[in-house]
């Protein structure tokens, strides 16, 4: 993927020549002073007892320009388990030698503030990653360190201090006046990674632009070679600004929050790495409540409401058509890698690739049923201007319950 082909409407940011970490660090560290970095790591405690959030540890304990490591841990984890995660990130201190921040989520003071939230009419949304990325920008906006935000998963099986230092470097150089920064790479091992990405995201961001024609949203939408990479960066005054989904449809939500708050000019995407790996999710064909199959039907009923909210009109007919013709150029698309596979000598499952189609029709299908019978659908997260608005002192009292919760034993 080392070309310098620019596509869409955004800046693509290549990566070009072999790895020049030292280079970036020591830039990192110099722009710090003047846009402070902070990295928001959201994760469940079962990502403890895995290699890859070890490894990851092992790369921040040498990382030298972050201003603030927050880990919002997600679940029921009780106070034991807490402890242990704490314990795992005590290598990691940011620039200033202050200690790794823990998030927990399940604390009984933080717990408190939720609730209050949800009496205000504010609800933070159900469990899941995209309230707990809402929790810890939330923390880093109370403590008032930091002006640049950096997120990704906590799944990552060869992370790299490269692919951290590419991921801040466009938000946080003060020159290059980025506001808004999304991670790409390569998906491939033995075969072709990245299914939801290659056989439901792009081929119906296609169909749809067959279908409806020109829209906005989805030529930017298009622009993105990796929308659903679970890496980006940006300002806080960003962050401030978006909502976002508590579901599966977090990187969708993201991204058209991005479109609504942010200039094109201040959206680009960063090459991160050669190659990425990570945990992969089981197909669950036949329970949407479960893996990729769940997966998609979030991702779809998020593509599905923000289009609406530009005007376009979803009902059963238009559904019908819009599945149909997705099934093709999903089908279209299958071709065609299937043929990439054959000339690089990877392994093609062409019976599963086309199981995977059939699962993510019945999924679009039941995100766009759901929406013809609920346009509203469940709301998104407020965003932080909204909750400071409301409740003037949250944001203070949040930093307050994080640091009580963690002094309990």
């Amino acid at each position: 993927m080392a070309d310098f082909h620019q596509t869409g409407v955004i800046s693509t940011l290549h990566r070009l020549g072999g790895p020049d970490v030292t280079r970036l660090e020591r830039e990192l560290v110099s722009y710090s002073h003047q846009r402070p970095i902070a990295l928001v790591l959201p994760t469940l405690f079962s990502e403890i007892r895995g290699p890859a959030l070890k490894e990851i540890v092992e790369v921040l304990a040498r990382v030298p320009y972050l201003g603030q490591v927050v880990v919002s841990l997600s679940g029921d984890a009780d106070i034991d388990e807490y402890h242990q995660m704490r314990s795992l990130f005590d290598p990691v201190r940011c620039i200033d030698g202050s200690p790794t921040t823990i998030v927990w989520n399940a604390g009984p003071r933080v717990q408190q503030l939720l609730v209050r939230l949800k009496e205000e009419g504010l609800d933070a949304g159900a469990e899941g990653k995209g309230r707990a990325t809402w929790m810890a920008c939330g923390y880093v906006l109370a403590t008032q360190r930091s002006r640049v935000i950096a997120v990704h998963d906590c799944d990552i099986r060869n992370y790299t201090p490269e692919l951290l230092a590419r991921l801040c470097y466009p938000t946080a150089n003060p020159n290059l006046s980025y506001e808004f920064a999304k991670g790409y790479y390569s998906r491939v091992t033995d075969r072709l990674h990245g299914r939801v990405t290659r056989l439901f995201m792009t081929p119906l961001l296609r169909s749809m632009k067959a279908v409806l024609g020109h829209q906005p949203l989805l030529e930017y939408l298009e622009s993105f070679r990796y929308p659903l990479a679970g890496e980006c960066s940006m300002t806080t005054d960003l962050v401030r600004a978006n909502r976002i989904p508590a579901d599966w449809g977090l990187e969708v939500g993201v991204l058209a929050e991005v479109y609504r708050n942010c200039s094109l000019k201040r959206v680009c995407q960063v090459e991160l790495v050669e190659n990425y790996d990570h945990k992969h999710q089981p197909l669950s064909e036949n329970d949407p409540t479960l893996g990729l199959h769940r997966m998609v039907v979030d991702i779809a009923s998020s593509l599905i409401r923000n289009l609406a909210s530009y005007g376009v009109e979803f009902d059963a007919g238009f559904l019908n058509t819009m599945i149909a013709a997705y099934v093709r150029t999903a089908q279209d698309a299958i071709a065609r890698y299937s043929d990439d596979a054959k000339l690089n000598g990877l392994t093609f499952d062409r019976h599963q690739e086309e199981l995977a189609v059939e699962t993510f029709s019945q999924a679009l299908r039941r995100a766009g049923l759901g929406f013809v019978r609920d346009p509203m659908g469940a709301p998104q997260i407020p965003n932080w201007s909204r909750v400071i608005s409301a409740m003037p002192d949250f944001l203070e009292e949040f930093r307050v319950s994080v640091e009580e919760d963690s002094r309990l034993r």
